[in-house]
């Protein structure tokens, strides 16, 4: 039987997997937003799987919430990366800081 823990082991390794990617990986900004979509669906997949285990909704509630927040974020980044790409020419996020002032 599949218990509480398989699904916290897999969260762990999904919420490690999404902070290597941006650690690891700073010059692709695409990259970047699966790796915090990674980190925001180990997340949903705690909150689903202890909302079940404690026999309350208010965790699939929450999750879904966590989800419309990375759906925005990823609609908005994605935006964002297009008009920085039709300005520059590129996505590197090495050339982000002249974006100041």
């Amino acid at each position: 039987m599949i218990g509480i823990e398989h699904y916290v082991i897999v969260s762990a390794i999904l919420f490690v997997l999404g902070v290597l990617g941006i650690f690891l990986n700073r010059k692709n900004v695409i990259i970047l937003l699966m790796a915090i979509e990674l980190i925001l669906l180990s997340v949903n997949l705690n909150l689903v799987a202890f909302s079940v285990f404690l026999h309350d909704l208010v965790g699939q509630i929450f999750a879904m919430f966590v989800l419309t927040v990375a759906a925005g974020e990823a609609a908005i980044g994605l935006a964002i990366l297009v008009i920085y790409f039709r300005g520059r020419g590129t996505i590197a996020v090495d050339d982000v800081n002249r974006m100041k002032g």
